[in-house]
C-alpha cells in the first residue's frame, strides 16, 4: 500500500490512508500532550467515544535531539503504537526552531549558543534601542541546518516504524512563524540581507506567474514592474512598499526559505503530506469582536503584532514559491470571519482547506459544517480537544455516518451552513438565510420554526445522484429546508418525501427510521431539523418534536399549470 497523500479528484482533493480516501475528523491537543505516553493513556479512549478519529500533537526538537546528534523516540514510539492500537491517526506537529514566532522549543545546546545560533534583533520602541528576541534568525544557515538534520531524522524513524500502518497521516512543519516586537529583523546579517534587494527569482515569480492570490494582488500588482530588468536592484520598498509592507515581504521570503529547507529534508526521507500554519493577520480590528480579550489574540493589525512574514494570504505566493515541500498553508482560525478565511485558503487546484486549530466551543463546532460541505475542507481541528471533546464529537458523529456521501459528491451538490445565538437584543450579525442552486432547483436555509427564541444551528445539503435530482441529505440540527423551481413557468415547489435516516450498527448504511410529514414538513412547505430542546414559547401543543438521529432524505418537486 502507499504512504498517505493528496490526490485530486472531481469530488476536491482528498487524502488517501491505504488508497482510500479518508475524511479527517481531528482535534489538536496541547503542546505538551503527546510528549508523554503515560498521558495519552487516559486520553484516547475519550478520544474514541467522540468520534475523533485523527490526533494533532506536537513533536519538538529539544524532545528528539537533547544532545547534538543523538536522537531518542522512544517516547514518540509509545504513542504511535497506542495511537495505532485505538484506531486513531496522527498528524505530528513539528516544533523546531519556531512555534509561535519564537524559539522555545529547540534544545538547550542550541539556545545556549547564540554565537553559532544568533538571534532576531528588534527595535524596541520604549526601550530606544534594539532587543533581543528569542528566536533563531532565518537568515541563520546553522539554523535550518541544525533543524533539516533533525527533522529528517525524524522522518526517516516514521517512515521504519510507520509506513506499514499510516498511523502518521502528515506533519506540520514548524508552528505560526513570524516575527513579533517589530515588522523584520533588524540583526547585522539581516540588515545586510535587505539592503541587497528583492531576489531576481522572486520577483519573476510574482511578476510572471498567474493565479496570484487576490490578498497579494489587492496589496502590491499594482506596484510591480512590466519588465524585469536583468542586474538591475529593485529595493524592498520599491515593489512591496514602503514600511511595514517591504518588511513583512522581506520577512516572508526569509523565513519561508528557512521553513522550505527544512520541510525539503523531511519529505526527501518520507513523502507524506506536509503543511505549515498561520498565525492569521486582521487588517480592521474595529470589525473584530474579541468579547473583550486583548487584540494579539484575533490577529494582529500590523507586522510585528501578528507575526510578520508568517503565511497569510497576502505573502502566500511567496510562501508557494519558496517551500514547494509543503502541501498546502493553513489557517489557525479563532476570530476572524470563518468563511473569508476558507475562501482565502481553498484553492481547488493547489491549497486543500485544513483548519489545524480553532475554537472547541459552540461558536466552533456550528462552523465546521460550511469548512466540510462548502469548502472540501480536510479536517478542522479544535485546539485543546484532550481536555474537551465532548461540543465537536456531537458534530463529528454525524459527520462519521454521512463521511461516505460528502467524500463522494463534487462540491457543486453541497452546501455547509450555521446559524449563531440571537442577541438579545439587536440584529443577528451572521446570515439568517443561506440558499445555493441545484441544477433547476433552488436551496433555502433558515433556522429552525419555533413558537420561541429560534435557537443556533448548522448542518450541511447533499444533492444526492446527479446535478438534476431533487433528492437530497439534509444533516444537522436547529434548521429548515425549502426549495423553490427555477424552471420557467413553475407555479409550486413542495416536498414530495422525506424520511428520517438512521445508520444500520450492522452495515452501516442508512435506512429509514420514520416517515415525516405532517407538522414536520408544515404539510410540505419544508423540512424543519429541529434543535435537542425546541423552544415552545408557551404554546400548549408539542408541535417541533427534536429528531433522533439528525439525518434526513428529502426529496422535493414541482408543478406548472397555465392560469386561464
Amino acid at each position: 500500500m502507499s504512504p498517505p497523500r493528496l490526490t485530486h479528484t472531481k469530488n476536491g482533493i482528498h487524502l488517501l490512508i491505504n488508497d482510500k480516501p479518508f475524511l479527517m475528523l481531528p482535534g489538536e491537543l496541547h503542546n505538551s500532550s503527546l510528549s508523554s505516553a503515560r498521558y495519552m493513556s487516559e486520553v484516547w479512549e475519550e478520544m474514541k467515544s467522540n468520534n475523533i478519529n485523527t490526533l494533532l500533537g506536537a513533536v519538538t526538537w529539544e524532545m528528539i535531539e537533547p544532545v547534538e546528534g543523538e536522537f531518542d523516540f522512544q517516547e514518540l514510539d509509545k504513542v504511535i503504537l497506542d495511537a495505532r492500537k485505538y484506531g486513531i491517526h496522527l498528524v505530528l506537529l513539528w516544533f523546531g526552531s519556531y512555534k509561535n514566532g519564537i524559539s522555545t522549543y529547540v534544545p538547550h545546546w542550541a539556545k545556549r549558543d547564540s554565537g553559532r545560533f544568533p538571534r532576531v534583533h528588534v527595535w524596541d520602541v520604549e526601550l530606544g534601542r534594539k532587543r533581543t528576541v528569542e528566536m533563531i534568525s532565518p537568515f541563520c544557515e546553522a539554523g535550518w541546518r541544525a533543524d533539516s538534520t533533525a527533522f529528517r531524522k525524524l522522518m526517516e524513524h516514521v517512515k521504519e516504524v510507520d509506513e506499514e500502518h499510516s498511523t502518521v497521516v502528515m506533519v506540520q512543519v514548524e508552528n505560526e512563524t513570524g516575527v513579533l516586537g517589530d515588522s523584520r529583523d533588524r540583526s547585522v546579517i539581516a540588515e545586510d540581507a535587505y539592503k541587497e534587494g528583492v531576489p531576481g527569482g522572486l520577483l519573476k515569480h510574482v511578476r510572471g506567474s498567474e493565479g496570484l492570490h487576490v490578498r497579494f494582488q489587492e496589496r502590491y500588482l499594482e506596484r510591480l514592474p512590466r519588465e524585469v530588468v536583468e542586474k538591475e536592484v529593485y529595493s524592498w520598498d520599491s515593489i512591496f512598499g514602503p514600511g511595514n509592507s517591504a518588511d513583512e515581504a522581506f520577512m516572508a521570503h526569509y523565513i519561508s526559505k528557512y521553513v522550505g529547507k527544512v520541510a525539503e529534508a523531511g519529505k526527501e526521507a518520507y513523502d507524506i503530506p506536509f503543511y505549515t500554519n498561520t498565525w492569521l493577520n486582521f487588517d480592521d480590528p474595529s470589525a473584530l469582536d474579541l468579547h473583550g480579550y486583548p487584540i494579539v489574540v484575533g490577529g494582529g493589525a500590523r507586522p510585528g503584532i501578528y507575526p510578520s512574514g508568517g503565511p497569510c494570504p497576502h505573502v502566500t505566493d511567496i510562501w508557494r514559491f519558496n517551500a514547494p515541500a509543503l502541501d498546502f498553508l493553513a489557517p489557525d482560525l479563532y476570530f476572524h470571519d470563518y468563511e473569508l478565511v476558507c475562501q482565502d485558503y481553498t484553492t481547488p487546484s493547489t491549497n486543500p482547506l485544513f483548519i489545524p486549530e480553532q475554537r472547541r466551543d459552540e461558536h466552533g463546532a456550528r462552523r465546521v459544517w460550511l469548512a466540510y460541505a462548502t469548502y472540501s475542507a480536510l479536517g478542522t481541528s479544535p485546539f485543546g480537544v484532550d481536555t474537551g471533546a465532548e461540543i465537536i464529537g456531537r458534530e463529528y458523529k454525524l459527520l462519521a455516518q454521512t463521511s461516505q456521501f460528502l467524500l463522494n459528491s463534487p462540491p457543486s451538490q453541497r452546501m455547509g451552513f450555521f446559524f449563531d445565538e440571537l442577541p438579545e437584543s439587536g440584529s443577528p450579525k451572521g446570515k439568517e438565510k443561506w440558499t445555493k442552486t441545484f441544477g433547476k432547483i433552488e436551496v433555502i436555509i433558515e433556522r429552525a420554526f419555533v413558537f420561541g427564541k429560534p435557537g443556533p444551528g448548522g448542518g450541511m445539503v447533499i444533492q444526492l445522484g446527479d446535478e438534476t435530482s431533487l433528492r437530497f441529505l439534509v444533516v444537522g440540527r436547529g434548521f429548515q429546508i425549502r426549495f423553490r423551481g427555477l424552471e420557467e413557468g413553475v407555479t409550486f415547489t413542495g416536498i414530495l418525501d422525506a424520511r428520517e435516516k438512521e445508520v444500520d450498527s450492522e452495515s452501516g448504511e442508512l435506512r429509514t427510521l420514520r416517515i415525516l410529514n405532517g407538522d414536520e414538513t408544515r404539510s410540505g412547505e419544508f423540512l424543519i431539523m429541529p434543535n435537542d430542546e425546541p423552544d415552545y414559547g408557551g404554546f400548549p401543543i408539542a408541535v417541533t418534536i427534536p429528531a433522533r438521529t439528525c439525518i434526513a432524505e428529502v426529496e422535493a418537486y414541482t408543478i406548472c399549470e397555465a392560469y386561464m
